[in-house]
């Protein structure tokens, strides 16, 4: 093989030490960079306006090579200043020449461009690569965290609505509506006690069971729910004392609403007045069983009455008992038939009477499914059952009074019915209640936030990743250029030998 075409292979990491090696450049190549770059300043001080130079100087490092570009252009702009003797008489042609002629001084340009060029591809172009795969990075995670954030806020805001549903309110003005949705207590407590009715066949059922199986040793049978299912949501005082109060006197309820202005006080007032009337009664609120000043007499018939001066009763009096007199003494407390504090809530409302309600339902519930599941299997096993000789229901009649007892206790214990029960009794519920709602508006309020900054870096990664695409791509075709330029030059060292420098721009 013809020595001229063996090729010479040069590792770019030993590029600049081969040519020191070589003798091609100095060891002290460096000293003389620094004069050549002040003269490279000073020349570009005074350029001629040219798309092509323009175009050369754009963002890139000026080396011996571009010198020679800019040459050949100033031969075309300052081709005026040319004399018989082919020489410039431009300035700036002499300034450009005379860099060229520093930089081919001891083969500077070559050790310089051999510099640039493993700067290039050891550095500059690996962290423009790593800074544009950063950003994309950063661009997918924002862009992932938008998503997140986005489907947080629907959610939570989704649990605000649920829960708003739940109370029945819009969720505008949260503490002033759950105040206001109090006042429907009472028709849904009564609703709910009159749809009680159906229980009856039921109860029935379970004190017939009962009787059956304790006899004489049984005792009445979920009493407060019977109650409530004959005579519906009553107050206290009348399961109490088995009448209707005169009147009642509930306690005022005291929240306070400081979600808005409020015009009038934060009393809430359940009723006309605070006392409910029962009938048009004539007779005065209170009954006078004094001496009667105001002279009121009752009439006793046709019987000669003595004049209450010339008869001493105390002694005779003495020996009458309460009992045989036939006056009722009303228990201490229950001062002429007022319904005050507890007694004057409703059974549903009271939260003791309640509780004792929704055991009994419990109760009854468990009782019906207990049967249900005996006539079930009654007909495989006939000694399973102990009740034969009870009379028993069909599974049907069964089923429809289990169903009877779980539609009462699903509207009793409803989530809705939970919330105001807890808001009227717990003036601290409320707040707690409050609270809660209000801080799922601010978790939705900050996820937005979020959301559009996540959105916001997620456009800016992007922005500038796309910024420093077209820089990597210049720099590469830049760098290719070089190493070309540069294997040319080395080549014509060795008589035209093919260069290669491995592991150059070419396998980036």
């Amino acid at each position: 093989m013809d020595e001229s075409n063996i090729p010479i292979d040069i590792n770019i990491g030993k590029l600049q030490d081969w040519l020191v090696s070589r003798r091609h450049v100095s060891k002290e190549w460096q000293k003389g960079v620094p004069a050549v770059r002040e003269k490279i300043n000073n020349a570009l001080q005074d350029m001629p306006k040219h798309d092509d130079i323009a175009s050369l100087l754009a963002g890139s490092y000026i080396n011996y090579f571009h010198c020679l570009k800019i040459i050949e252009i100033l031969k075309e702009t300052e081709a005026d200043s040319k004399n018989l003797f082919g020489r410039y008489g431009s300035q700036r042609m002499k300034d450009w020449q005379d860099i060229a002629r520093n930089y081919e001084r001891d083969n500077l340009y070559l050790a310089e461009a051999a510099q640039i060029l493993v700067r290039n591809i050891n550095y500059e172009i690996p962290g423009l690569k790593k800074q544009i795969s950063k950003e994309e990075q950063l661009q997918v995670e924002c862009e992932k965290k938008h998503s997140d954030f986005l489907k947080n806020e629907a959610s939570s805001k989704t649990e605000f609505l649920t829960l708003c549903k739940q109370l029945g309110i819009q969720g505008e003005r949260i503490k002033k509506e759950l105040v206001d949705r109090l006042q429907e207590l009472p028709d849904i407590y009564d609703k709910i006690g009159t749809s009680l009715k159906p229980l009856q066949p039921g109860i029935d059922l379970y004190a017939a069971f009962t009787k059956y199986i304790l006899g004489d040793r049984a005792t009445e049978v979920l009493p407060l729910l019977q109650f409530v299912v004959e005579h519906g949501n009553t107050t206290v005082y009348e399961w109490s004392y088995g009448e209707a109060p005169l009147s009642v006197e509930p306690d005022p309820i005291h929240i306070e609403i400081d979600d808005e202005d409020q015009g009038a006080g934060d009393q809430i007032d359940f009723g006309d007045g605070g006392e409910l009337d029962f009938g048009s009664l004539d007779a005065p609120a209170e009954i006078d069983f004094g001496d009667g000043d105001a002279g009121a007499e009752i009439d006793w018939g046709n019987i000669d009455v003595a004049a209450p001066e010339n008869i001493d009763i105390s002694a005779d009096l003495a020996h009458v008992s309460l009992e045989e007199s036939g006056i009722v003494v009303e228990e201490q407390g229950v001062c002429g038939g007022v319904a005050r504090g507890k007694d004057a809530l409703t059974l549903l409302d009271n939260p003791a009477t309640r509780n004792q309600i929704i055991d009994q339902l419990v109760e009854l519930e468990s009782f019906l499914k207990m049967r249900l599941y005996e006539t079930n299997t009654s007909g495989d096993n006939h000694s399973f059952s102990l009740l034969e000789q009870l009379p028993t229901e069909s599974t049907a009649a069964l089923t429809a009074m289990l169903d009877a007892v779980q539609v009462a206790a699903s509207k009793l214990t409803a989530p809705e019915m939970n919330h105001l029960h807890n808001v009227k009794h717990s003036p601290r519920y409320v707040d707690v209640l409050t609270a809660q709602l209000k801080q799922k508006l601010a978790l939705c309020d900050k996820l937005s936030r979020l959301a559009s900054r996540a959105a916001e870096q997620s456009a800016a990664a992007g922005a500038r990743a796309a910024e420093l695409r077209p820089v990597l791509t210049r720099i590469i075709a830049r760098t290719k250029e070089l190493q070309a330029q540069i294997e040319s030059e080395i080549s014509k060292k060795y008589k035209g030998r093919p260069v290669n420098i491995i592991g150059g721009v070419k396998f980036l």
